[in-house]
């Protein structure tokens, strides 16, 4: 993910030395921190660890579940009730119980794709979601250190997920997590610990959340109606959006899913688009959602979207819906938060996506954060690739959607799991799996399908 290039040098040196002492020990079995896939159990409440890059070789999953066959024919899994995994014969009760259980979880809802391939990379994804996502709703960004946090950005993708594939009592399990870790305000922390507390490492609150997680309610609400019981937890959010508009009608400035300062920003006094875009759609989903039991704040969210929403066109749209609303402004992904299936299609964003699509593409194929990204700049991510992807299966564009669909297959971990990036030599880099990216795959193989839901305007 984007944010993991700007965390203080301290941190960047805790990775490092934390990803030598793994490589130093891996060659007995210790799973490394980019380690290809996790192994899980199927049971309930289930567990999962990472697989070591030495049991990983020749390995794969046997199909529809957590379970991996490896290369001397034993299968390593962790049996129900276990919290440790273990190798034992393929024969073994506890295997047919185990891939009985994730096969059992699948078939409770869909594996969307419309290929075999596009199916095996949902059926993955699913599984890793699952693993990421506690019983108590906390839904992880992945598995390892840093990235072991749950941002409700990224929870927000997952618990859409599991809403469009049919998994609703996880969806409203994550909900329910967000609900009770929202501020008195109606914000959000930029990250929470598993355990619902915030982690308190000087981050500032990234304002983009909010607008995903009233989104991930409203939308898993058009799945399973039980769900409108988050409809507290939206309004509180809605009316803190609604409160803080300037002037210009725009947001304050903030960080977003880039997670570097304001103050590195071509226009570091006003918000990017990572940040109007998501607040506009949680406006959208709040007033849709608030309409029929509290018309009167439906009324308030919906004329604080009118107005967020002409301030987008006029200040961002006039340079062609740049990061920051100013000439030259550097497009990035976050120009497809405007487009289907997060707001009715309009012409001049789907040129503009396209538009950022060129200038982000780098040469494996993939994309980059955003223009003239400040990391590395021939590694693709992962996610931006994927929320393209759902861009343009919501947008009608069907060969790019199943162009970068197949890229996004054919750059996953030799277990078959999606990373969070692809380095120049087309390998998988970095966390796996890799949450956000397993979500909105999922989102764009259920729009092949089914048309998302957007909104109304």
């Amino acid at each position: 993910m984007v944010r993991r290039w700007v965390r203080p040098v301290a941190a960047l040196l805790t990775v490092a030395a934390v990803g030598a002492t793994c490589a130093s020990t891996d060659g007995l079995g210790q799973a490394r921190w980019d380690s290809p896939g996790l192994v899980g159990g199927g049971g309930w409440p289930f567990v999962s660890t990472p697989i070591s890059t030495l049991d990983a070789r020749d390995a794969s999953y046997i199909p529809g579940s957590s379970a991996v066959r490896l290369a001397d024919g034993r299968v390593l899994v962790i049996p129900h009730g276990a919290s440790n995994p273990v190798k034992i014969s393929e024969n073994d009760p506890r295997v047919a119980s185990a891939v009985r259980g994730d096969r059992g979880w699948l078939e409770d809802g869909l594996i969307p794709g419309l290929t075999a391939d596009h199916r095996d990379m949902a059926s993955r994804a699913l599984l890793d979601l699952r693993m990421l996502t506690a019983p108590s709703g906390a839904s992880t960004a992945s598995w390892y250190g840093m990235w072991n946090y749950v941002w409700p950005r990224d929870a927000a993708f997952h618990a859409a997920a599991f809403a469009a594939t049919g998994h609703l009592v996880e969806a409203r399990r994550i909900l329910g997590f967000l609900s009770r870790v929202q501020g008195a305000d109606g914000r959000w922390a930029s990250r929470f610990r598993p355990d619902g507390s915030p982690a308190t490492d000087g981050r500032p609150v990234q304002l983009d959340e909010i607008g995903w997680t009233l989104w991930a309610a409203w939308f898993v609400a058009r799945y399973d109606p039980a769900a409108t019981a988050y409809l507290p937890m939206v309004e509180k959010g809605a009316e803190w959006i609604a409160s803080h508009l300037g002037p210009d009608g725009l947001p304050p400035a903030s960080s977003d899913y880039f997670e570097r300062s304001v103050s590195t920003e071509q226009e570091p006094r006003r918000p990017t688009l990572g940040v109007s875009g998501p607040l506009l759609l949680g406006l959208r989903a709040a007033a849709d959602l608030s309409r029929a039991s509290h018309p009167d704040k439906a009324a308030r969210f919906h004329t604080a979207a009118t107005t967020l929403s002409s301030a987008i066109t006029r200040e961002y749209g006039r340079y062609g819906y740049p990061r920051s609303p100013l000439p030259g402004g550097n497009m990035d992904a976050s120009v497809t938060f405007l487009a289907p299936p997060f707001a009715p299609a309009d012409p001049a964003v789907t040129a503009a996506i396209a538009n950022a699509a060129d200038r982000m593409t780098v040469s494996n194929g993939g994309l980059l954060p955003g223009e003239n990204w400040g990391g590395n700049r021939t590694q693709a991510w992962t996610p931006e690739v994927a929320l393209f992807a759902l861009s343009a299966v919501s947008g009608g564009r069907a060969d790019e959607a199943v162009s970068r669909l197949d890229w996004l297959s054919g750059h996953r971990t030799s277990l078959g799991v999606l990373a969070e990036k692809v380095n120049d030599k087309g390998r998988t880099a970095s966390v796996a799996p890799l949450g956000w990216t397993a979500a909105t795959v999922l989102l764009a193989l259920s729009a092949q399908s089914t048309p998302l839901p957007v909104p109304p305007a």
